[in-house]
């Protein structure tokens, strides 16, 4: 079957307090997936758009886990392959304010991710391809990878996606996703790692730096998200949450845009979507969430003034 997305990335096991109390606290704890491209594929899956996550993991009791969970939530995991070595795995420590996590990742299976992946990727001819600034910080196959998939012959997003502890170097960390990003056709990026790159202060700054992008979304927090494209600049406020999670939230919300995008609704309807599935990872102690409810879901995307 030919598949609406896929998703190319690394994914780990995520080891978390079951109860949201601090790690040294704890006492009972919840094995599940996480990572950012297979986060987009499970979310897509949730709202009827059919995904394939692609990837490599470890010959080990924990990749096949991985496996076994995606495929049980509907993401189409058969061009992920198992190799030598072993799963990257991840401590979460919750915070409302920002999770501390430490990776166990060095030398796992998917940092051996190169061109030859890519390819079996687009093996499915998938409508679109979705990758995050997570992948090419891996690896220097990785990072190839990456590039070499932004400009193939398929409709790609990339979502920024920065995280400072895989990236020493944040100056390489700018000159790299800058020149990612410039390959994209749609991009994500918050506007506080936006600053924090490129030193940009407003969406309309991180327009002007990148001009190429067809769609360039900007998300601002807990405030608003927009959207400079072809019909124009569109900003949407974001929904009102008590945050118990804050990690996985970006990922929800890229999910709902593209999700938005490959059934045609317009531009503010995307952000209201992509607002209402990151609401839904704002108050989920892991990065999945339930699907939100279906008169929520018809709420977000139904035509407004101006829409």
């Amino acid at each position: 079957m030919r598949p609406d997305v896929v998703c190319f990335g690394e994914s780990m096991a995520q080891l978390l307090p079951a109860d949201g109390e601090p790690l040294r606290h704890a006492t009972r704890f919840a094995l599940t997936t996480a990572g950012a491209e297979s986060n987009v594929a499970r979310a897509l899956v949730q709202l009827g758009t059919t995904a394939s996550w692609v990837s490599l993991v470890g010959d080990d009791a924990l990749g096949a886990r991985l496996l076994d969970d995606l495929a049980a939530a509907g993401v189409d995991v058969s061009l992920t392959r198992r190799g030598p070595g072993r799963t990257g795995f991840f401590v979460k420590d919750p915070h409302p304010g920002g999770s501390t996590v430490t990776y166990y990742r060095d030398g796992s299976a998917a940092s051996r991710l190169g061109r030859a992946d890519v390819d079996r990727a687009l093996s499915a001819r998938p409508r679109h391809l979705h990758l995050s600034g997570v992948t090419p910080a891996l690896s220097a196959s990785c990072r190839d990878a990456v590039g070499y998939a932004l400009g193939r012959d398929v409709v790609t997003s990339f979502d920024v996606n920065h995280r400072p502890a895989l990236w020493p170097d944040t100056g390489e960390a700018a000159t790299v996703l800058k020149g990612l990003v410039r390959r994209a056709d749609v991009v994500f990026t918050g506007l506080d790692e936006a600053a924090a790159l490129w030193g940009t202060t407003t969406p309309e700054q991180v327009r002007e730096l990148f001009p190429e992008p067809a769609v360039v979304v900007v998300k601002n927090g807990g405030t608003d998200a927009t959207s400079f494209g072809p019909d124009g600049v569109t900003t949407e406020p974001a929904l009102p949450v008590d945050v118990v999670e804050p990690v996985g939230a970006g990922d929800a919300f890229a999910a709902g845009w593209l999700h938005g995008m490959l059934t045609g609704l317009p531009h503010p309807a995307r952000l209201r979507l992509g607002h209402l599935l990151a609401a839904a990872a704002l108050t989920s102690l892991s990065d999945h969430f339930p699907r939100p409810p279906a008169d929520l879901v018809r709420a977000a995307v139904a035509p407004t003034s101006g829409s």
